[in-house]
């Protein structure tokens, strides 16, 4: 089966779940079109000036395309989030959020709607992938793996989501917990916490030959991330390190930082404010590495307790008119 009906189909069935999808059925109808006003052309110079400037293409498919990626990573990074939300609440704030929300989702439902989240992520992202390489074998281009690059920078890559990072935590530290294991099947298969040469890194492999590798050490202090906090470009830190790359306190929180301020490994502003801390994460680390993590939990406490031992002296300073 063509890939292009599977995801028709695939999409039909999501119906129910309101979830958006990519208009491949439209993007291919702008590459007909575009194709049998190539053949058209008689002359090799019209040929090649329709190949290096398309104005059918450059008007109409890629802000099509933009518009359903952005609008596709969205729904996927929200339902997600509620989804991880729901299964670290605890006590009264769960019972809450499923009052609130109209839930009745036992241990084996939330499983299955983070299955079928990661499942979406990839089908879409596979979607996006397939329709750039036409796009590119149309116009004997690289405009289609260039715009792609463009999505990466415009944080529209929906492999390169926190939220899909978190997910695979959360599979993980639902597998390793035996209790819980033996009720419900596993999210997806071939994702696991791999260490090679005591550094960390997150492994999955997804269908149709897609793989993630995400490295989980800190590119600061050179060591296993800890309390990781994931910057809107994609990029993992400790939070303590991401604080003071941002040149703010844990006191102030790293979403405080100036706007301006950049990430300190690929450069790019603006990617504080939406920062995303990865609970799930955390929790698969700190059962990974128990020595490292007591050892890191000691000198994080003595760090926290002297910047806000100073924060407080400062606004007593501040109010005493010192």
């Amino acid at each position: 089966m063509k890939f292009c009906k599977k995801y028709q189909e695939y999409m039909q069935g999501q119906d129910q779940k309101k979830l958006p999808g990519v208009g491949l059925k439209n993007l291919k109808k702008i590459l007909k079109k575009c194709r049998r006003d190539i053949q058209s052309q008689n002359v090799h110079n019209e040929i090649s000036a329709c190949l290096h400037s398309c104005p059918v293409c450059d008007g109409t498919f890629f802000p099509f395309l933009l518009k359903e990626m952005s609008v596709v990573v969205g729904c996927f990074n929200q339902r997600a989030r509620e989804l991880l939300e729901l299964h670290l609440a605890s006590g009264f704030r769960k019972y809450f959020i499923w009052f609130k929300e109209k839930l009745h989702r036992n241990h084996v439902a939330l499983i299955q709607e983070g299955k079928d989240l990661v499942t979406y992520a990839t089908i879409n992202a596979i979607a996006m992938r397939k329709i750039l390489k036409k796009y590119d074998k149309i116009h004997y281009s690289k405009q289609g793996q260039a715009f792609k690059s463009q999505a990466q920078s415009m944080h529209i890559e929906i492999l390169q989501s926190p939220w899909l990072c978190e997910l695979m935590a959360f599979h993980i530290n639902l597998r390793e917990t035996k209790a819980k294991a033996k009720k419900a099947a596993a999210l997806f298969e071939g994702c696991s916490l791999i260490f090679s040469d005591g550094k960390p890194s997150l492994s999955c492999e997804l269908f149709d030959s897609v793989k993630l590798d995400i490295d989980l050490t800190c590119s600061i202090c050179l060591d296993t991330v800890f309390d990781p906090v994931s910057l809107t470009c994609g990029h993992i830190f400790c939070y303590t390190c991401g604080c003071k790359a941002a040149s703010v306190t844990i006191v102030d929180g790293i979403k405080a930082a100036n706007p301006k301020e950049k990430c300190p490994l690929c450069r790019e502003a603006g990617v504080y404010e939406g920062a995303v801390h990865l609970e799930e994460l955390h929790i698969l680390l700190s059962r990974s590495c128990p020595d490292y993590w007591e050892e890191r939990l000691k000198t994080e406490r003595t760090e926290r307790i002297r910047q806000a031992k100073e924060h407080w002296e400062s606004q007593c300073r501040a109010f005493m008119g010192v």
